[in-house]
């Protein structure tokens, strides 16, 4: 008799490798497809952020586009900088500008104020607590 014939309480051997393989792969698919859907939560996560960020993206473009148009930069250069466009009379050809150049610059007509420096004007760091011990306190019982 080989061990493919012999017979444990009634059933092949054969047959109780086989069911035992069987059992290993259901456990193996049932293993792999839970897996599975833990990873499929988390790319479903990970879609939703890049699809938040795209939306951030285009209103950060949006908001740029808003804050670099021209006629905004310009209004706001006159009304807080004082600049103006150039006059014509104030446009050089090319080849005038080696004397420009080398003519004095004017000082401006109103002073330019310079900002307090943030770091030097900020007020003191609070000091550090002192290191205590700490008693805790036994209850009674």
């Amino acid at each position: 008799m080989s061990w493919i014939n012999r017979r444990v309480r009634g059933f092949r051997l054969i047959d109780l490798v086989a069911l035992g393989l069987l059992a290993a792969l259901i456990l193996g698919v049932y293993l792999a497809k839970t897996i599975a859907g833990g990873e499929r939560a988390k790319i479903a996560v990970v879609e939703r952020q890049i699809a938040a960020e795209k939306v951030r993206i285009r209103l950060l473009k949006a908001e740029v586009s808003h804050l670099e148009q021209p006629a905004r930069i310009e209004r706001l250069s006159e009304t807080y900088l004082g600049l103006a466009p150039v006059p014509i009379k104030h446009e050089a050809a090319p080849d005038a500008l080696p004397a420009l150049a080398s003519q004095p610059i004017a000082p401006p007509k109103v002073p330019v104020e310079a900002t307090p420096d943030p770091i030097t004007n900020a007020p003191p760091a609070p000091a550090a607590p002192l290191a205590t011990t700490t008693v805790i306190a036994e209850i009674a019982r």
